[in-house]
């Protein structure tokens, strides 16, 4: 399954966690969205809203100032 990536560089809290959410919505149970952030605050925003929501963060990294992550769309 392929992953559909969200690129929410620029964007401060919390459009980047709204535009997750409604790309989020589109996917089937069990697609992976990649996220693409640049907002240090969404590290813990994207654990919270993970663990609101039934999806799983399944990773995250950051790497000079981008911060990755990948969620599974829960059931």
């Amino acid at each position: 399954m392929s992953n559909t990536v969200l690129d929410v560089k620029g964007l401060n809290c919390p459009l980047p966690i709204l535009r997750a959410k409604k790309a989020i919505k589109e996917l089937a149970d069990g697609a992976m969205l990649e996220v693409i952030a640049t907002d240090p605050g969404s590290v813990k925003d994207f654990d919270a809203f993970c663990r609101q929501t039934g999806n799983t963060l399944v990773s995250q990294k950051e790497e000079a100032g981008v911060y990755t992550f990948e969620i599974k769309k829960g059931a």
